[in-house]
């Protein structure tokens, strides 16, 4: 069974819908037994890192995605998601303590003339080879952002994939059963696809 983890920010609807179309069967919850026994888990989401992990707190689910990923089963992060995973965000005006399952920050896009800030739309990636979240993805595949902030990750070897806008960021990373995209699969046509299927068949 695959749990989509629901905190309130929103996404989990077309993450699920494009689950449905690969043929699983998800539950969207935010019940911390139902999350517990899932095979694998998802956490989607839009929006702000502190509301996020505020949110997080308040249901109980910060310890239990810690616990879940301590257990060695599949967890895939998106967007917000991605960010929530690492240790803090430049987005909170206090110190926020993310879940931390990697280490790394979110750190915002410099202003730069002729760039629009928030970071909408279709940019390639750069892919390492041997990931398994993008097995059977050809280097340079486009892929759906929408984001003011990007992942600065302590480790180059969590890294899976980078792209560019302003500056280079890392786009998404992979360790062990831990898994995150900062942009949205679910919105990313056939390569969307093609990840969420290479996560579902872990």
């Amino acid at each position: 069974m695959i749990a989509i983890a629901d905190y309130g920010a929103g996404n989990m609807a077309s993450v699920g819908k494009a689950l449905k179309f690969l043929g699983e069967n998800p539950v969207v919850t935010s019940d911390s037994e139902e999350i517990k026994k899932a095979d694998k888990v998802i956490v989607p989401g839009v929006g702000a890192f502190e509301d996020a992990m505020n949110r997080m707190n308040n249901l109980g689910l910060t310890e239990v995605l810690r616990e879940y990923a301590a257990s060695g089963r599949p967890i895939f992060g998106i967007c917000l998601g991605l960010q929530l995973f690492f240790e803090e965000s430049e987005e909170s005006k206090n110190r926020v303590e993310g879940l931390g399952l990697l280490p790394g920050k979110l750190v915002k896009f410099p202003a730069k003339e002729g760039y629009k800030i928030p970071h909408m739309g279709w940019n390639s990636l750069k892919i390492k080879e041997g990931s398994k979240l993008f097995a059977g993805i050809p280097d340079e595949s486009y892929v759906y952002f929408v984001h003011s902030y990007f992942l600065q990750a302590k480790n180059e070897g969590d890294v899976a994939a980078t792209s560019e806008y302003i500056v280079p960021f890392h786009a998404a990373v992979e360790s062990g059963n831990i898994f995150a995209t900062q942009f949205h699969p679910e919105k990313s046509g056939e390569v969307g696809l093609k990840i969420l299927k290479n996560f579902v068949e872990l």
